[in-house]
C-alpha cells in the first residue's frame, strides 16, 4: 500500500476520490432507472416480469412469484447444519442488541387537565432488498429483517433476483420475513413502492443493491421511506506505534475484498508501522482468494496516512466520518472520546471489522461516503414512527387562548385564531 504524508491538500484529495464512488454521481444510469420505475407503476406486474426476464432470465407468473413452503424446506437442507446454527447464534446476538434499543410510549400529566406525550408504532410493512450474484449475504439478510421484526412489522417482504440455480437461502426465513419475492433490481423497488397486482406496496424499503437499486430507492423517497442511499465498502484504522502490523493489514483487506471500489484507509503516527502493513498488505493479498479484487480496491482507494501527531490523525478520522473505524492505540477507550464521525467503532486488537459483520450484535448497515456525519446505523427506530399526542381541558386551554389567537393573528391566520376563540363563545373577527 502507498504510504502518504499527511497534509491538508492530501486529505482534502482522498476525499475528494472517495465521494467519486456516491451513488450521486452515476447520473448516466438515471434515465434507465426512470424508465423502469414509470413502467411498474403504470403496468404493475406485467413490466416486472417483463424486466425479471431482461435482466435475470427468469419466467415469473403471479403463481411462482413467491418462495413457497417446500422450497423453504429445500433451502434448509441445502445448507450446512452447522452454517444454519452460526446464524442462530449471530441471530440471537443481533435480537438481544436490538431489543435495547426499544421505546416506550410516554405521556404527562398536568393538575389543569393537560395531557402531553409521544405514541410509539411500528411500520405496518417494510420490503428488504437483498442482492443477488456474488453479494448475497445472509448476514444482511439477518441485519436488515432482525430490527424490523423487533421493532413489531407485521408485514416483512424480502425481494431478491432470482438466482440461476434457483436456490434460496433460508436466512430470510430464520430472521422473520413473512415473504419472500423473487425479484430484483430496479423493478423489485418499483413494486414495492408503488404496488402491483401481487406485491403490495411497503411503508419502507432497506437494503443495499448495485446502482440501478442504489439510484431507484433514491427516485422512491417520498413515496416511501428509505433506509439510506448505500455506497461501497470503506474501512478506516487509526493506529498508533503500539498496533500489531499483522492485525492491520488484515483488518484493511477484509473491506478492500468486498468491490474494486471499496476503501480500505489507515492513518497513523508510526512510520515504522506504516512500512510494516504495507508490507504485509502485500504478502496476505497474494494469499487470499480474491486477490484481484484487493489489489484493484487497493490501487484504487488504499492508502497509509503518516501524521505528525495523534490530533491531525483524529481531524482526519472525522473529516472522512468512515463506515467502520478501527481504533488500534495505547488507550483506545480514550481516543474514542475524541471521534464525532463513524458507523461503527471497533476499539482494541481483537474487536476486528468482521465481528461486526456478522456476530457482535450491532447493526452492520452503516451510513458509507462521510454521511457519518449525519446518519446513524440501521436499528429498531428505522422500522416505527413516532405520533405526538395533545389533550386540553377547556381551562387549561382558557388560560392560553390568547396567547395563541394572538401568535395566529400576528401570522394572519385568521381562522387559526377563530378556531381557538369559537370555543369561547367569541369569533375573532367579532370580539370586542
Amino acid at each position: 500500500m502507498r504510504i502518504i504524508p499527511l497534509t491538508e491538500d492530501s486529505k482534502n484529495n482522498i476525499l475528494d476520490d472517495l465521494l467519486k464512488r456516491s451513488p450521486n454521481n452515476y447520473d448516466q444510469y438515471q434515465d434507465t432507472v426512470n424508465e423502469i420505475l414509470k413502467d411498474v407503476r403504470e403496468k404493475g406486474d406485467q413490466a416486472v416480469f417483463q424486466y425479471t426476464k431482461k435482466f435475470d432470465g427468469a419466467c415469473l407468473t403471479p403463481d411462482t412469484l413467491y418462495v413457497k413452503e417446500d422450497e423453504i424446506k429445500e433451502a434448509y437442507s441445502q445448507v450446512d447444519p452447522e452454517l444454519i446454527e452460526v446464524m442462530k447464534r449471530s441471530i440471537a446476538n443481533i435480537r438481544s442488541f436490538h431489543e435495547k434499543q426499544l421505546h416506550n410510549s410516554w405521556f404527562t400529566t398536568r393538575e389543569d387537565g393537560v395531557i402531553l406525550g409521544q405514541r410509539i408504532t411500528p411500520l405496518e410493512s417494510v420490503g428488504v432488498y437483498v442482492p443477488g450474484g456474488k453479494a448475497a449475504y445472509p448476514s444482511s439478510v439477518l441485519m436488515n429483517i432482525i430490527p424490523a421484526k423487533t421493532a413489531g412489522v407485521k408485514r416483512i417482504v424480502m425481494v431478491t433476483p432470482p438466482g440461476a440455480d434457483g436456490r434460496i437461502n433460508p436466512a430470510a426465513h430464520l430472521a422473520g420475513a413473512t415473504e419472500v419475492c423473487k425479484v430484483g433490481g430496479a423493478q423489485a423497488v418499483a413494486a414495492l413502492a408503488y404496488g402491483t397486482e401481487s406485491i403490495p406496496k411497503v411503508d419502507k424499503i432497506a437494503g443495499p443493491g448495485n446502482i440501478f437499486v442504489a439510484l431507484a430507492k433514491k427516485s422512491v423517497y417520498g413515496h416511501v421511506n428509505i433506509d439510506s442511499v448505500a455506497g461501497p465498502s470503506e474501512i478506516m484504522i487509526l493506529a498508533d506505534e503500539t498496533a500489531n502490523p499483522r492485525y492491520v493489514a488484515a483488518d484493511l483487506l477484509s473491506q478492500a475484498e468486498h468491490d474494486e471500489l471499496a476503501s480500505a484507509i489507515l492513518v497513523t503516527t508510526s512510520r515504522e508501522l506504516a512500512e510494516k502493513v504495507s508490507a504485509q498488505t502485500e504478502e496476505f493479498t497474494a494469499a487470499l482468494s480474491r486477490r484481484d479484487i484487493i489489489s484493484r480496491s487497493i490501487e484504487n482507494y488504499g492508502y497509509i496516512l503518516l501524521a505528525e501527531t495523534m490530533e491531525d490523525a483524529i481531524d482526519t478520522v472525522n473529516a472522512v466520518a468512515s463506515e467502520h473505524l478501527e481504533i488500534l492505540t495505547a488507550s483506545p477507550f480514550d481516543t474514542m472520546t475524541r471521534v464525532k464521525n463513524a458507523g461503527a467503532i471497533f476499539l482494541g486488537e481483537y474487536s476486528s471489522e468482521p465481528l461486526g459483520d456478522y456476530f457482535a450484535g450491532p447493526n452492520h448497515v452503516l451510513p458509507t461516503n462521510g454521511t457519518a456525519k449525519f446518519f446513524s446505523p440501521l436499528s429498531v427506530d428505522d422500522f416505527v414512527k413516532k405520533s405526538s399526542v395533545i389533550s386540553y381541558s377547556r381551562e387549561a386551554l382558557e388560560k392560553v387562548r390568547k396567547d395563541i389567537e394572538y401568535f395566529a393573528e400576528n401570522e394572519q391566520l385568521t381562522a387559526h385564531a377563530n378556531s381557538i376563540a369559537v370555543r369561547f363563545g367569541k369569533e375573532v373577527f367579532n370580539e370586542d
